[in-house]
């Protein structure tokens, strides 16, 4: 009998397997199979995910050998090496279920930094700039979505340096600053979790494929799985991939593109972009944008369907703006989400993530 495969290279997949790749991990693997310019990578499948759950919330030695394997593979591939000092091979870690829930499940970016390699990219670059950026950028990522470390914290002293510089945007901070930071997110990180952030690129993935698994399981899933009758027993696929950053200058940028205009389902090419931009930059825009709120628009990706829930947060942001404070939004006793004395009318567990969601990309689209 014939071992089960749990790792795929995205050159070994198609579309027609996205029960066990995932949906994004199925069209990653089409794409590379028609010869589009897609990092390389692999995807760990839906059944590890299942048998994570099986096992008690533990990736088993099997699995954890197979990814090890793909990693070498993915490693000559690139002609990377995960920690290495000379050439280091810098991964994303995504969920990948095999229905869209956009949002709903978590993402690592820039993993396999750490204080040696982050030096090595940015003497490598010419731009220590972009190098302290990822890896300030890791160190609050892999701190909320692994280690459930409050976004806040980070964001609280990425606003106590800029008020000490005296400016106020990301983009203005610079090197040197974004060392700082790296530095004040790592003291940070131990504080809250009681030891040193890891260095160990390996160890880095193992626990960001895990918390990618334990996301299946969060509040934001659950909710958005009963309102679209998803099945919980499908598990979700991770994908990993080389890097590729939008963070580098402004020739460089992260955004969302489309073959249909979203809000209207025109037959055209769609998109939106912020230049020297990574990460959940991308998630904002596609969650809501400077155009959608400020002209009254509430563009929502077509995908996303909370059944009358998305609806009434539209309406709220079209009639009242973003100008309210994390504080203002309370969940009443009936269950329905208020901000400030407006009710939204929205029962929708999430609601507060994406009031946040839309007030930051607001503020990202404005430059401020």
């Amino acid at each position: 009998m014939s071992k089960k495969k749990y790792v795929y290279l995205f050159s070994e997949g198609n579309a027609q397997m996205r029960e066990l790749l995932g949906g994004k991990g199925a069209n990653l693997a089409e794409m590379t199979g028609l010869g589009l310019p897609v990092p390389p990578g692999f995807t760990v499948t839906t059944e590890a995910c299942t048998q994570y759950y099986e096992d008690g919330k533990w990736i088993n030695e099997d699995i954890v050998a197979e990814i090890f394997e793909y990693l070498g593979k993915l490693e000559k591939i690139t002609g990377k090496k995960f920690g290495d000092s000379e050439n280091p091979l810098l991964v994303s870690v995504r969920s990948g279920a095999r229905a869209s829930m956009p949002g709903m499940m978590d993402t690592i970016l820039n993993l396999g930094l750490n204080e040696q390699v982050v030096e090595v990219i940015a003497k490598k670059s010419n731009n220590p700039r972009w190098a302290w950026d990822c890896y300030r950028r890791f160190i609050q990522m892999y701190s909320d979505v692994v280690m459930e470390v409050g976004k806040k914290y980070f964001e609280q002293l990425i606003d106590k340096l800029k008020a000490e510089r005296g400016v106020t945007m990301d983009t203005e901070l610079t090197a040197d600053d974004l060392k700082t930071l790296a530095h004040q997110f790592k003291g940070e990180y131990k504080k809250k979790i009681g030891k040193d952030f890891p260095d160990d690129p390996k160890d880095q993935l193992l626990y960001a494929i895990k918390a990618v698994f334990r996301s299946w399981d969060n509040p934001r899933a659950n909710v958005y799985r009963r309102d679209n009758d998803i099945p919980y027993s499908w598990g979700t696929a991770v994908n990993v991939q080389m890097m590729a950053f939008g963070n580098m200058g402004d020739d460089c940028g992260t955004g969302v593109a489309f073959t249909r205009n979203p809000a209207t389902g025109e037959k055209k090419l769609y998109g939106e972009y912020l230049l020297n931009a990574q990460g959940e930059a991308a998630a904002e825009i596609e969650i809501g944008t400077k155009a959608s709120i400020e002209h009254g628009v509430a563009f929502w990706p077509s995908d996303i369907k909370f059944p009358g829930n998305i609806e009434r947060i539209e309406n709220y942001l079209t009639e009242n703006g973003v100008n309210y404070t994390e504080d203002q939004i309370v969940k009443g006793e009936d269950g329905v989400w208020n901000v400030a004395d407006v009710v939204t009318g929205a029962t929708l567990a999430g609601t507060k993530n994406y009031l946040l969601i839309a007030q930051r990309a607001y503020a990202n689209a404005q430059g401020k």
